[in-house]
């Protein structure tokens, strides 16, 4: 089975023959979340203080630049060496906190509240997709799979290009524009951001099915957070668009 986040793939789960221990659990993986859940809080906070009080203070850009570089390189480093996501998961947490709290801490002071209401769709869409999915309303079949890859990957290029000729003073509109048409492009990457949760969930309880090794719940809870992250700035994206409306 495939997942539409490139975290959790194919093969993810293999456990090595003859390989001895403990096995992953679904309740291992959510208590693992949460620890870095709370790494993420604790990474923002180190930082959320400095930025509101002057959004233009080179903390900030420093925040932005350490936490979101230093993340990226942690991320990619978890996601070859999955045996060791104990030890790089909770520092992508805490690098993830800062580039989150010094970007939220920007939103903020241009739009006041607008934090606190990302956060809290962020987690009321999180509730829900979980709850849709727990019923079996919403099910990882391979047509549901195929169009969130599809999606999925289509945003992560547009993103690629929109960054390429943006280093051309370029500025594509669908991504920043306030109007009708950004506004709903904004919903559309949200829903697609929310779907790849479906797949990831139902991985997740294939992997605690098999018998995955423990340091998944490592990896799955580091693939969840890259998720929420996803979720939440997107969320930040729209609602900033809504606001400037």
């Amino acid at each position: 089975m495939r997942s539409s986040n490139p975290l959790l793939k194919e093969g993810t789960f293999a456990r090595p023959a003859g390989a001895l221990g403990e096995a992953m659990t679904v309740h291992g993986t959510v208590n693992r979340t949460l620890i870095l859940l709370l790494l993420v809080v604790a990474g923002a906070a180190t930082i959320w203080g400095r930025a509101i009080a002057d959004p233009t203070s080179g903390a900030v850009g420093g925040g932005m630049v350490i936490g979101g570089l230093g993340g990226f390189v942690i991320a990619i480093v978890t996601i070859y060496k999955r045996s060791w996501a104990p030890f790089t998961a909770p520092i992508y947490a805490l690098l993830e906190g800062v580039f989150l709290g010094a970007l939220s801490a920007v939103a903020e002071a241009a739009y006041p509240g607008i934090a606190i209401q990302a956060v809290a769709l962020t987690f009321a869409v999180c509730l829900a997709i979980l709850g849709l999915y727990r019923a079996g309303v919403l099910r990882a079949t391979p047509v549901f799979q195929r169009v969130v890859i599809g999606a999925t990957g289509a945003i992560a290029l547009f993103y690629v290009v929109s960054f390429l000729i943006g280093l051309f003073g370029v500025r594509m509109p669908l991504l920043h524009s306030s109007g009708p048409v950004g506004i709903i492009f904004s919903l559309v990457i949200v829903c697609v951001a929310a779907l790849n949760l479906v797949i990831d969930f139902d991985l997740i309880e294939n992997g605690a099915r098999e018998g995955a090794p423990k340091h998944m719940e490592w990896y799955c809870a580091f693939s969840l957070i890259v998720t929420l992250v996803w979720l939440y700035l997107e969320m930040l994206r729209l609602l900033s668009k809504l606001q400037r409306r």
